[in-house]
């Protein structure tokens, strides 16, 4: 098993290389000056390419990626454009935010879709089949940034009963594990949880369903099994599968809260991003994009390990 996970963790370097590059070329092919937005308007040639100089923007392309590249790896992402932060205290803090949020959209997500696949998959093509399958497609369907508005309307304007807004009392950025702070993570963590609900159930009811079908389950029966045992062998079995597509679905929810975010106004990557990209902020964004994409990296290394951990069927080569 250790061999494995280092045949696929060094498979990984040449793809999160070739993540950083795309990275790179991408914000610096979008259109637009990315000094515009602290620059005077009347600043002189002189004045201009003295902040082009100071930011490294006067040399070639390949000349800033290796720059950029050398500095990466001496944990330098450069400085915010807008602020003059160093990136890395505001990227890994909006990250931090981030990873809470959807930490606790999958903790309602994973177990609900989990058992409502199940559910439908056990009762297969009866009334309640369709009734989970229509909620998950509706869950799928439905634009989450327009569930989080309702949510608001509902709960934080109609009712009262849940702040709207920021991740602390008065809208703060700051966090603290106490119920004044917790409340603001609820509105934004249940409507991030609905897609991925949809997904996992109907991922899991399709598997189920099929595991079902197969006779090494009628096998089991046949044996005198009871049903609680039989159903622990098809959630092994179902295991694998569904495990990569949480994966995916973690992944998905650290990097594509964006909406979310900016609804809440969350102070997390997605909304970090958001602002970055109105403010043509390069170095804010080329490093929010890095280490939101190599965290999906990070995310298929450990759904590959443990998929070859659980499944013995997997081939570890």
């Amino acid at each position: 098993m250790l061999s494995y996970f280092l045949r696929r963790l060094i498979l990984v370097l040449p793809v999160a290389f070739g993540v950083s590059v795309i990275c790179f070329m991408l914000v610096q092919i979008a259109p637009g000056d990315p000094l515009t937005a602290i620059m005077p308007i009347d600043a002189t040639a002189e004045e201009q390419a003295a902040m082009r100089a100071a930011y490294g923007l006067d040399k070639p392309l390949p000349i800033q990626y290796a720059i950029w590249v050398g500095n990466l790896m001496q944990g330098d992402m450069g400085k915010s454009i807008a602020t003059g932060r160093p990136v890395a205290d505001e990227v890994f803090g909006a990250v931090q935010n981030s990873l809470l949020l959807a930490v606790s959209a999958a903790v309602i997500a994973f177990p609900i879709g989990i058992f409502l696949g199940f559910l439908a998959g056990y009762f297969r093509d009866t009334l309640l089949d369709r009734a989970v399958t229509a909620v998950s497609i509706t869950g799928v369907s439905v634009p989450n940034y327009w569930l989080g508005i309702v949510l608001v309307i509902i709960f934080s304007v109609n009712l009262g009963w849940l702040p709207s807004m920021g991740a602390g009392p008065g809208g703060s950025h700051s966090w603290a594990w106490d119920w004044l702070h917790m409340r603001h993570l609820i509105l934004p963590a249940v409507t991030l949880a609905v897609v991925p609900i949809g997904i996992v159930a109907r991922t899991v009811r399709a598997l189920a369903g099929d595991i079902l079908t197969q006779d090494f389950v009628q096998a089991l029966y046949a044996k005198g099994m009871s049903r609680g045992d039989v159903l622990r062998h098809v959630a092994r079995n179902a295991a694998a599968t569904a495990l990569s597509v949480m994966g995916l679905q973690l992944g998905y929810l650290l990097g594509g809260s964006i909406l979310i975010e900016t609804v809440f106004n969350w102070p997390g990557s997605g909304f970090l991003l958001s602002n970055a990209i109105f403010q043509r902020d390069l170095p804010l964004l080329q490093g929010t994009i890095l280490i939101l994409a190599l965290f999906f990296v990070a995310m298929n290394l450990i759904v590959d390990v443990a998929q070859a951990a659980i499944d013995p069927r997997i081939k570890r080569t």
